[in-house]
């Protein structure tokens, strides 16, 4: 599965990154606004976007590209860890569902 991730704390990146690898999952980061994010995001299964630390501006990106292109997207006040392996535990029973 891949996962863009938007937010989040910049030291965080790197545990982000393990914990989407730990769940066999390739990730994409983005803690700071980038020139052209919504080319950048491609087309992942998910948008996980931790809202607090984040600009609404790529909020609004965020948002925007997951209903045109129908990714799903998942938003979290937090960006701690546990929440981030909360909402890939949630992904992987959806995803095993079907739904």
């Amino acid at each position: 599965m891949s996962i863009v991730i938007i937010g989040g704390n910049d030291r965080m990146v790197r545990k982000y990154r393990d914990i989407c690898t730990e769940y066999n999952h390739e990730a994409k980061i983005y803690t700071q606004p980038k020139c052209n994010l919504e080319c950048q995001i491609g087309c992942p299964d998910l948008i996980v976007l931790f809202t607090h630390p984040v600009s609404h501006e790529m909020v609004r990106i965020a948002k925007k590209k997951a209903a045109r292109d129908d990714i799903a997207i998942v938003q979290s006040h937090c960006g701690s860890c546990n929440a981030l392996r909360c909402i890939l535990d949630e992904a992987g029973k959806n995803q095993a569902s079907g739904a």
